[in-house]
């Protein structure tokens, strides 16, 4: 499979080399679906001319990215499309090694279960094969590197597309059960964007699995790792943020950075739920409902651990969806990391073909009324906003569908294909 992967590689690099010279560049990179006031490139180079200018780059209201960022670009800032297009290679490269490893767990654990005689026999059906399970791979692969968003986000320079690489990086560590490791790209991705703190609960619970801790007859086992892995993972985050904090000299990085997630004082608009509803909202009602808001993202985490328990790495999928649909600030690039799974888990999935008209028609619409909104003064941000709801309601039933297949799935292989009620008569599966 190395030389269909490298192909891909090839092809994916060609296409925004081509995209990086063309006049397109420039109008990609101002797109409000593509980049965010979080991580647009001009504000990367505003931040750099402050810092060569001897000021902090966190002195003004126009830069808000982490320390690490602008030191990294303070030094490849003249190699800036090449930094993009590896970054893009790397998430790659680690979803494809990820989830390879991970099918091959699966099929092993398939393979003992069906010699052990554990599933029904009427759901054989649902088993997959080893040939399905061997392109499943390059499939994740390609649904990433030729992802049209995935293309845009790095044109535009965003460095959405490096938060995406840290998190690949954290999923590939996960799956390998580096403890370790994971700990420390998972601070990495915290450190970022605050957000990735909920891949917490899903990367504990597979490594947990991993090292076959039994949570109900060890507890002295589990509460000892858990702890183990929080302290690496606090601690990687602390001996971040006190790096940050060294190679600027101030902690001004901080309300600039995370206040700045938090609090959405920014409301230029973009495909996500926060703008229209803050740019319409009393004052004093304000904090109220960013707290809502926030804390949204975070309250799906322990139902989802709960439910998915037994199945962390779709648990991993569930959590990178949520963040992508209701962070603050998102883009197309935060949706491309999700959908890049699409492949592995599609099965049995009722409405992909609805939901994908839907967000196709909508990514078409998005600068059609932002033309009418802005330049033709013919349509107002009402206009807009109704796009970008559509657009995060077809997201919603695109993950819902998902959750609702696996879970059927799961159901059929524990329970059988066919139900069947106590007098024999068909039962219906429903779930709540």
């Amino acid at each position: 499979m190395a030389a269909p992967l490298t192909l891909v590689l090839v092809l994916a690099v060609t296409i925004r080399a081509v995209l990086f010279r063309s006049s397109l560049a420039e109008l990609i990179s101002e797109r409000v679906e593509v980049v965010s006031p979080l991580n647009a490139w001009k504000r990367v180079v505003e931040g750099l001319a402050l810092l060569d200018l001897g000021v902090s780059p966190y002195s003004g209201d126009v830069f808000h990215e982490t320390p690490l960022i602008i030191y990294l670009f303070h030094f490849v800032v003249d190699y800036a499309e090449i930094v993009f297009m590896i970054a893009d290679g790397i998430t790659a490269v680690c979803l494809y090694l990820a989830v390879q490893n991970y099918n091959k767990n699966v099929f092993r654990k398939q393979k003992y279960a069906l010699e052990a005689d554990r599933y029904p026999h009427d759901c054989l059906e649902l088993m997959r094969s080893p040939r399905e399970m061997h392109y499943i791979p390059l499939k994740v692969a390609m649904f990433y590197l030729l992802n049209p968003f995935t293309i845009l986000s790095c044109v535009a320079k965003s460095t959405c597309g490096l938060n995406n690489a840290v998190i690949a990086l954290f999923i590939l560590s996960t799956l390998k059960g580096s403890a370790l490791l994971s700990a420390i790209f998972l601070a990495l991705a915290t450190y970022q964007s605050i957000y990735p703190l909920t891949l917490f609960a899903p990367a504990l619970l597979f490594l947990l699995q991993r090292l076959y801790i039994p949570v109900n007859l060890c507890r002295s086992s589990f509460w000892f790792f858990t702890l183990q892995y929080a302290f690496m993972f606090v601690g990687s985050l602390v001996v971040i943020v006190c790096l940050s904090f060294f190679l600027l000299g101030s902690w001004d990085f901080i309300p600039s950075v995370y206040g700045f997630i938090l609090s959405v004082p920014d409301l230029t608009p973009n495909i996500g739920l926060f703008w229209y509803f803050f740019a319409e909202m009393f004052e004093h009602f304000r904090f109220f409902f960013i707290c809502v808001f926030q804390i949204n993202i975070f309250f799906y985490t322990i139902p989802l651990s709960i439910k998915l328990k037994e199945h962390p790495v779709f648990l991993i999928f569930m959590q990178i969806a949520i963040i992508s649909i209701f962070k603050s600030y998102p883009t197309v690039g935060d949706i491309a990391l999700y959908m890049a799974f699409l492949p592995h888990f599609q099965r049995n999935t009722a409405n992909i073909f609805l939901v994908s008209c839907v967000l196709l028609a909508c990514s078409a619409l998005f600068p059609v009324l932002w033309h009418l909104w802005i330049y033709a003064g013919s349509a107002n941000s009402n206009f807009y906003y109704a796009i970008t709801l559509l657009f995060n309601v077809g997201q919603i039933l695109l993950v819902s569908d998902y959750f609702y297949a696996y879970l059927r799935r799961e159901h059929h292989l524990s329970q059988g294909l066919y139900l069947r009620r106590k007098d024999g008569s068909e039962a219906t599966l429903v779930l709540k």
